[in-house]
């Protein structure tokens, strides 16, 4: 029997309204391996993961323990939507937990010049997007392009990839990725 370690993670952080980034401060694990665990890119040792856990807190029995009920609902109200960005860039994701999903859904808004940073991310899996409004570059190794209304993109996320919004309005764009990401 296998246990989707990552899946789990998630939906409990989650669960406690943390962030990834909060609960690498909490307990000194970078966020970059919460991320990896969390898309099941990486498995972590026993002590790494309990040390995580103990950021929730949660001990390792009750992690192993705990089934969560997989979600039924299948609607959601604009106002439903989960806010799981911060800054310049939200993140409206369909669905209050992805535990037992394999498909993240959201709805992106980029304030003018919002980036997601320097460094490209990289990650398992595949996402694509359609822009609805505003001007978002979009760059995937060394190509970049920029999409207005209409466009879209598709890629597998192992290849370096980072967004940015240009123009003077805010870029809105419905994505999705496999395996959830964030």
């Amino acid at each position: 029997m296998s246990v989707d370690i990552g899946s789990r993670l998630r939906h409990l952080r989650l669960a406690h309204k943390l962030s990834q980034r909060e609960l690498a401060k909490r307990t000194g694990v970078p966020n970059s391996t919460i991320s990896l665990i969390e898309s099941n890119a990486s498995n972590p040792s026993v002590g790494a993961l309990k040390r995580i856990l103990d950021g929730i807190p949660i001990g390792l029995a009750e992690f192993f323990a705990f089934e969560p009920e997989r979600p039924k609902k299948a609607f959601y109200a604009a106002e439903e939507l989960v806010e799981i960005g911060k800054g310049a860039i939200s993140y409206k994701q369909v669905g209050e937990t992805l535990f037992g999903r394999s498909l993240q859904m959201l709805k992106e808004c980029y304030q003018p010049g919002a980036d997601t940073g320097k460094i490209p991310l990289v990650h398992e899996g595949e996402e694509g997007g359609i822009v609805l409004s505003g001007r978002l570059e979009v760059t995937v190794d060394d190509e970049r392009r920029i999409l207005g209304p209409g466009d879209a993109y598709y890629f597998e996320s192992r290849r370096p990839h980072r967004f940015r919004c240009v123009g003077p309005v805010p870029c809105e764009v419905i994505s999705a990725c496999t395996p959830p990401t964030f």
